[in-house]
């Protein structure tokens, strides 16, 4: 692929900015929409760059950054451009963009032990009470011996975004900061600066993040005082799909709890979601000339998953932050609304290109880890939950996600995302690996989905040994299959041999039955009869399982099959079940299983979402007694869904104020009058009004969570026109 010279591009008027705005009216409805309702109205109106040349003119901006040259390599390497990386993740609010930075971290620190380039006596002593770092160091066998060549992990690119204008400073000045070289080194981070448009924070309110964030992305990106934002909305947004753009997985991790996290991750998803879209519909045929031949909007799969960390509900004697609840039920509201209308409402059949843009989400699925990990991980540990360390607890939580993420990485990852020297010094033989693309997952994977994880240690006996076959008929000694598969949905703990956090990421139900209910699976021989008729397994629409092995490690095929019996027996009803193989991506043996859909039928998740119900739709004489919590369960258990019953209980729209302690009649002109300063045509004003969910929204999020219990399939039937004489037939030749 030829590099291209970046291509000036005059200034445009205020006249032409307005057709930069993809703006799709909405499908002919006999239903007369409420005023300000965002599913189904004119509300999607996102800035989106189309000038062909500009995009790739932004992406060789960003391209150069990420892979710094000097001008003699440049001129050496010009006939091979590189590509971007096929991963990206997104880390928005102060949670999100932690845990992205401590990947990007691990993967730069596990790169360095690789290719020898720092002091290794020196980032052991700084790393020494890093727990994240003693588990990546330990699984992928970084040491100072030559006895065992280390992995090489694959970079992903990384975006920090928040609304507090310290965010350079405070990643800058942690200990991850210029001590270690790893800001300047790490090339594939960059950072959001979105501070020009506001510059303190949400007030943990999510409409907040999420008006701000629609302030941001209706912006003009060539108004932007922040040059580089051009370069990474281009990225993210213009040309995501696109040949120029190699990127194909992107991950939105963030907060639900908070309010920046929670409002802008779901903004960015559905930007990302609205301009992809688009281009699928978009039929004219761009002129193309020498330079951008070959990189026109070519429609190619691209998979996008929020990782969304859920705030504890219960503690021991301590009562949490009831907005937490609110603001995390509100996300879950107003996804599983957004999945209902793109996966299921098809009352009205309509294929128009108006009708499938008015029913998008804002991703693919969205990964779901509770904080309450932490807490169950140090029970476990004999830890005194009552004096744990806050940032202790953030730790193990990045972890955990760490952990998660490494493992769908290594999963789809592409030869082109090592080092091209890779293979060969590992002496891995690539054809053995089985891959999950990114149409894999996007296929695989949609709606609400949970973890499930663990690890063993390998057999020392077969490091020594020479190159093995993948699978191998015999029992490999040292594995229990069982007790592994055990692990990977047991309570979060902590597995001192390996350093990794292991368990389910959200429970299926409250944890004391769960603890009850896998002793008595666990003694009667992993008998699945009581565990799988939890609504979080039974109602499971598919699953995808990815095991992840040792360099040289053969795995009995008797082992496969005990994996396989076990995903069959647990999870009854799925539709489809997915395998990924990754090889020489770790030093010991682990299993990931995405549990997909079910989990929005946790305990857990219908808390979250009736909390926020209650407190922010509920009419008065509903909003403090548990009238409404019986009836939701009603609305998703009985036949028939009494919609009139839900109008009679709930106001039309959502009520901000009820989580705010101050006058939001009094803080909504001040952020309108934000968005008419920043964004000057009247025509594309937004009133926060406009965001807020609808009883419709509400409405929605029950039809899914009926759809989900309602699950099943039935078993394949043998069909055959050969049958046997039936009973009564030999009956009758009989006589």
């Amino acid at each position: 692929m030829a590099t291209k010279t970046p291509i000036t591009q005059p200034e445009k008027n205020q006249d032409d900015l307005h057709d930069e705005v993809i703006a799709v009216r909405p499908a002919p409805s006999n239903k007369v929409q409420p005023p300000g309702v965002a599913f189904g109205g004119e509300r999607y109106m996102y800035f989106t760059e189309r000038d062909l040349n500009r995009i790739l003119a932004n992406l060789d901006a960003l391209r150069q950054t990420v892979f710094p040259t000097s001008g003699v390599e440049h001129e050496i390497s010009a006939p091979k451009q590189q590509h971007f990386p096929s991963v990206c993740l997104i880390g928005l609010g102060r949670c999100g963009s932690n845990i992205a930075l401590d990947v990007a971290s691990l993967v730069y620190n596990a790169r360095n032990f690789y290719l020898s380039e720092f002091n290794n006596e020196e980032k052991q002593n700084r790393e020494q009470e890093y727990r994240p770092m003693r588990w990546i160091k330990r699984s992928l066998h970084l040491k100072q011996s030559n006895a065992l060549k280390p992995v090489f992990l694959i970079e992903p690119l990384v975006m920090l975004g928040d609304l507090d204008k310290d965010i350079e400073g405070r990643i800058r000045f942690s200990n991850k900061g210029e001590s270690s070289g790893f800001l300047h080194d790490y090339t594939k981070m960059k950072i959001m600066d979105l501070s020009e448009v506001h510059a303190g924070g949400a007030g943990n309110a999510p409409i907040l993040g999420q008006y701000l964030a629609k302030i941001i992305l209706n912006k003009d990106t060539q108004r932007f005082s922040n040059a580089d934002w051009k370069f990474i909305h281009s990225y993210l947004i213009d040309s995501c799909g696109i040949k120029a753009n190699q990127s194909r997985l992107y991950f939105y991790i963030f907060s639900a709890g908070g309010g920046t996290g929670s409002g802008m991750a779901s903004e960015f998803g559905l930007a990302q979601q609205y301009a992809y879209m688009s281009k699928t519909f978009d039929t004219r045929t761009l002129p193309e000339n020498e330079e951008n031949r070959g990189h026109s909007f070519v429609f190619e799969p691209i998979f996008t998953s929020g990782i969304c960390i859920l705030p504890n509900i219960s503690d021991h004697g301590v009562e949490m932050s009831e907005a937490l609840h609110i603001n995390a039920g509100r996300l879950l509201c107003k996804y599983l609304a957004e999945e209902w209308d793109f996966s299921y409402n098809f009352d009205q059949e309509d294929s128009s290109d108006a009708s499938v843009m008015h029913r998008i989400r804002p991703w693919n699925a969205m990964m779901l880890i509770s904080n309450d990990i932490m807490r169950y991980a140090e029970e476990t540990d004999d830890g005194d939950i009552q004096h744990i360390d806050v940032n202790a607890m953030e730790k193990y939580a990045n972890q955990y996600i760490s952990q998660q993420i490494f493992n769908i990485l290594t999963a789809q990852a592409v030869t082109t995302d090592y080092d091209e020297n890779y293979f060969r010094r590992a002496g891995i033989d690539i054809g053995e690996t089985i891959r999950l693309d990114a149409n894999d997952l996007f296929m695989s994977l949609a709606g609400p989905v949970a973890v499930a994880y663990a690890e063993s240690v390998i057999p020392t006996e077969g490091a020594g040994q020479e190159k093995l076959k993948l699978f191998d008929k015999q029992q490999a000694s040292g594995l229990n299959i069982d007790d592994l598969f055990f692990r990977s949905i047991d309570l979060p703990h902590f597995n001192k041999v390996t350093q990794a956090i292991e368990g389910i990421s959200l429970l299926p139900i409250e944890s004391d039955r769960y603890r009850a209910t896998l002793a008595s699976y666990q003694k009667n021989g992993y008998d699945a009869t009581e565990l799988k008729d939890l609504h979080f397994f039974k109602n499971c629409s598919s699953v995808v399982s990815i095991v992840s092995l040792p360099k040289d490690y053969k795995l009995s095929y008797m082992d496969l099959n005990k994996l396989k019996s076990h995903l069959n027996n647990l999870f009854p009803n799925t539709t489809l079940k997915r395998y990924a193989l990754v090889i020489g991506a770790s030093a010991n043996i682990s299993l990931t299983t995405l549990i997909v859909k079910s989990p929005c039928l946790s305990d857990d998740f219908l808390t979250l979402i009736v909390a926020y119900i209650k407190r922010c739709f509920a009419k008065d004489s509903y909003r403090f007694d548990e009238q409404l919590d019986e009836a939701m369960l009603e609305f998703i258990r009985s036949e028939d869904f009494d919609e009139a019953k839900v109008d009679s209980m709930l106001n039309e729209f959502e009520n901000p104020a009820k989580i705010l302690d101050t006058n939001w009649y009094a803080i909504k002109p001040m952020y309108e009058k934000k968005y008419r300063e920043l964004i000057h045509s009247k025509d594309k004003f937004i009133s926060i009004n406009d965001i807020r969910l609808s009883r419709d929204s509400v409405k929605k999020a029950i039809k899914y969570l009926r759809e989900i219990y309602r699950h099943k399939i039935s078993k394949t039937r043998v069909i055959s026109l050969n049958q046997q004489s039936t009973k009564k037939e030999k009956q009758k030749d009989s006589t």
